[in-house]
């Protein structure tokens, strides 16, 4: 695969265009009577065209053909556990873990769009609010088609084999530890090399964004340097029936066209696909006593209108010291007005090194208890408080939504991984009171 290249920066005004057709992005306008090289300028609004300016997401983009060039939408299922029925199970507030998720077998093939599989979600997309969480397992690349969705962006976080997404604005490639945002409306698709598999937050309500930083001050967290942008790299090829996969009010269809729409051969705007490598990540945390909430930990937040509540936040678990003083330094009991739904790349998760394993899940719903099992209590409430370096080798992470999310059917019963045991991990906690202040 040729060398890739990417522009540095989050949510930047970018410009670019393939070296193969130099002055291709009109100069001083948008919209020229003649674009270069005979192109069509076509815009993609990512945002209302009257929201403020600091919040104003678009790019126009200057294609070999127009969009528009294709037959008529109609319904498809090929994607078969891909859905936004909140109503197909009875609720269900128990903590919820599933054991990794099964990828299909060589002898199956499944590409990318085929393996989604809706695990959780709330809200409508018809309404603009509310997420989704799906888990694509697949073995076989796209081929002759492409996917995007009309309903949310697509946070992307690969858990087993490397992603090469193909997009109009250009290429990249997202291994495990990396994470892809596919932004409201981008068509891509992906390649891959044997067994896949992963997660997929889709957020219905608007984009994300860096968290702001607060008393941390102007640094920290995820720089905004660290995110990549692919540059302009176009495809003009004359395929026959290429199909166009759009996930449009939770429902997969399909149109057919006879050209890739990878034929973008200049861009410029602030609304792009962009990658992260997670381990570029800067852990800020307590270097006195005491255990930080795990928003210090946030990548990513799409925010509400509530100040400070979150649509979503993606917040990692990374290596980090622990050096807290006279502290039970895992996470701590709790009862949240949140979701929270976590997932694991590699590694073993600090507070539950047993049944929580790379490629499963757990979801802990709003107000249901969760923390440490017996194991991690018992092992943390003597442990010798030296610092010592933490999830060397690990990389959890979480989806944490205001949303009170409802499970599919595919995942409390289809998938058959939903963990029937999970609740007996804290079975074994003792009764520690005593009449003694120091036990």
């Amino acid at each position: 695969m040729t060398e890739l290249k990417y522009l540095s920066g989050f949510g930047s005004e970018f410009s670019s265009e393939d070296p193969r057709r130099p002055g291709a992005l009109p100069v001083g306008q948008n919209s020229p009577q003649r674009c270069p090289y005979g192109l069509y300028a076509e815009q993609l609004s990512g945002t209302a065209f009257t929201a403020p300016r600091s919040e104003n997401k678009r790019s126009w983009l200057y294609r070999i053909r127009p969009s528009v060039i294709h037959k008529p939408f109609k319904r498809t299922n090929i994607a078969t556990f891909l859905t936004q029925k909140w109503d197909e199970e009875e609720p269900d507030p128990n903590q919820s873990r599933w054991l990794p998720f099964d990828i299909p077998p060589t002898n199956h093939k499944m590409d990318f769009v085929a393996g989604l599989h809706t695990i959780c979600g709330a809200g409508d997309a018809r309404a603009r609010h509310g997420i989704a969480i799906h888990i694509y397992l697949c073995n076989t690349s796209m081929d002759k088609s492409a996917f995007y969705s009309s309903d949310g962006d697509l946070l992307i976080v690969p858990q087993q084999g490397t992603l090469k997404i193909t997009t109009e604005f250009g290429k990249m490639e997202v291994a495990p530890n990396e994470i892809a945002v596919i932004q409201l409306g981008m068509r891509f698709a992906v390649s891959v090399d044997g067994p896949t598999r992963g997660y997929i937050l889709e957020v219905f309500d608007g984009h994300f964004k860096l968290p702001d930083l607060g008393p941390i001050g102007a640094n920290g967290l995820a720089n905004p340097r660290d995110f990549l942008t692919p540059v302009a790299c176009y495809h003009d090829e004359e395929i026959s029936g290429f199909k166009i996969f759009n996930k449009y009010q939770g429902a997969l269809f399909e149109a057919e066209q006879n050209h890739s729409p990878f034929d973008v051969v200049a861009w410029h705007g602030n609304y792009v696909p962009y990658k992260y490598d997670l381990s570029k990540f800067m852990v800020i945390n307590s270097v006195s006593f005491d255990h930080c909430d795990p928003s210090i930990f946030t990548v990513l937040t799409c925010p509400s209108t509530k100040p400070g509540v979150a649509i979503a936040d993606f917040v990692i678990f990374p290596p980090r010291w622990s050096v807290q003083e006279h502290t039970f330094r895992p996470p701590y009991y709790h009862r949240n007005c949140m979701s929270e739904f976590m997932g694991l790349i590699f590694g073993s998760y600090e507070a539950k090194e047993g049944g929580f394993m790379a490629g499963g899940a757990s979801l802990h719903s709003m107000m249901t208890p969760h923390g440490p099992d017996e194991q991690c209590f018992t092992g943390a409430s003597k442990a010798d408080l030296v610092p010592q370096k933490i999830a060397v080798g690990t990389q959890a992470f979480m989806f944490e939504s205001s949303l009170s999310m409802a499970i599919t059917k595919w995942g409390m019963k289809t998938c058959q991984k939903l963990d029937a045991e999970y609740y007996e991990c804290w079975q074994k906690l003792p009764k520690l009171f005593s009449d003694q202040i120091n036990v």
